[in-house]
């Protein structure tokens, strides 16, 4: 009989790296943990990668964006963990995209309190530690994507 019990199961995730035409990238300041980060979030039952990115960046951002390529596939535990200030932990394997803007614009919304670029050499403070791989890993711009 196959276990059922989420705590044990990883979710499937994507995070976009989106990259204006100075370098800069897009951030976003969580309002569940006052973090910067990536947009991005759980792909949803129903939804491709691709699809989950392109919400999750409008969602978080207000941008509307086209996925470029796969920067890498991210599942080490030590990156993909995240505690939620309810207590709650969840595990992620995470597939960093890059992603270019097609138009909208900077829009808050409840899981974002501030959005704006910055360049992927000076990241804000403080900002999500098992990000900062990704961000390093899309400016390298390698052909292959990485895993880690």
């Amino acid at each position: 009989m196959p276990r059922t019990d989420p705590a044990r199961f990883r979710r499937a995730a994507a995070a976009a790296v989106v990259f204006n035409n100075e370098g800069r990238i897009l951030l976003h300041l969580r309002t569940d943990n006052a973090h910067w980060g990536l947009p991005g979030g759980a792909i949803e039952t129903g939804e491709t990668a691709e699809e989950a990115i392109v919400r999750e960046v409008k969602e978080e951002t207000g941008y509307d964006v086209a996925v470029v390529r796969l920067i890498g596939i991210y599942s080490d535990p030590k990156l993909t963990t995240m505690t939620y200030p309810n207590g709650d932990v969840a595990s992620y394997v995470s597939l960093a995209f890059e992603c270019k803007v097609l138009g909208g614009g900077p829009e808050l919304s409840d899981e974002s309190s501030a959005v704006e670029w910055f360049s992927p050499h000076k990241l804000p403070q403080p900002f999500l530690p098992g990000q900062v791989i990704r961000v390093q890993d899309a400016v390298a711009r390698q052909v292959a994507a990485f895993y880690r």
